[in-house]
């Protein structure tokens, strides 16, 4: 029968190895995320064709009023899901840049493959921004990037004039449902908590102008309970139509929308 001194020995060394062995693991677990593969660098025009939804920024009314104009270049990350994840100002104007930082975040491309598995990619998108009598030349910073980047033209054309006041101006008035046919996207609104936990619920009603781009560019809140209105508001200014053709040129026009907050019966 073994003696007491050899038990405890034997414990020890137990204990030892049982140690030395949780120690290799977790070695081995963080040089596994240490040396895991940063995403590919995938050219622009490889990217191009995978782009399912491309939010067009809106020309800032500042930059707009001041005649500035020149190009934002973004690095972009594109996880496995085909979402921006993350999005790095390379160059541009500090009055447009924010514009079109917000504008790519909401892209959305279908996932990129290797061996039939989708992998997070990086990749460069340049935004343009300038007047149809002058268009934009090279990139605003250090210089043009290596590899021609996908670009998107913006273009203060198709805005709605600035104003300067809340008022919606007078244009060509069509039907919520006429309008309702010509909608691409429609981002609907977030319940917010504080209406929510007060079981507040209704219809916010608005009244909008949508530029020849089809773009939500001025909007006006007609009714609407004062903690569903804000809200709503901000979700109606990302929908995106066709433009509205008159005589088959895009014009600006005058219409209406509503958002229904409604709260699911628990």
């Amino acid at each position: 029968m073994p003696n007491a001194r050899w038990l405890r020995e034997f414990a020890v060394r137990k204990r030892s190895i049982f140690v030395a062995l949780i120690l290799i693991i977790g070695t081995r677990t963080l040089v596994a995320q240490d040396t895991a593969p940063a995403p590919q660098q995938i050219p622009p025009d490889v990217v191009q064709p995978l782009i399912l939804k491309r939010v067009a920024p809106i020309y800032p009314p500042l930059a707009r009023q001041a005649r500035i104009q020149g190009t934002v270049l973004l690095d972009i990350t594109i996880n496995k899901g085909g979402d921006v994840s993350d999005v790095t100002l390379v160059s541009g104007h500090p009055m447009l840049s924010p514009a079109a930082v917000d504008a790519v975040k909401q892209w959305k491309y279908r996932p990129y493959e290797e061996h039939g598995q989708a992998v997070e990619i990086q990749t460069t998108v340049q935004i343009n921004f300038g007047f149809s009598d002058n268009p934009p030349s090279g990139v605003v910073g250090d210089g043009p990037p290596s590899s021609s980047p996908m670009q998107t033209i913006v273009d203060p054309v198709g805005v709605c004039e600035d104003k300067g006041d809340n008022s919606l101006s007078k244009r060509i008035r069509v039907s919520p449902g006429v309008m309702g046919e010509l909608l691409i996207s429609k981002r609907p609104p977030i319940y917010p908590e504080e209406a929510r936990t007060a079981n507040i619920q209704g219809t916010v009603l608005i009244a909008m102008e949508i530029g020849r781009d089809g773009n939500v560019c001025n909007v006006a809140l007609i009714s609407g309970h004062p903690l569903l209105a804000p809200i709503a508001i901000e979700a109606v200014k990302q929908w995106k139509y066709h433009p509205y053709l008159l005589n088959g040129q895009p014009i600006e026009v005058q219409t209406q929308a509503r958002v229904n907050f409604t709260l699911k019966p628990e």
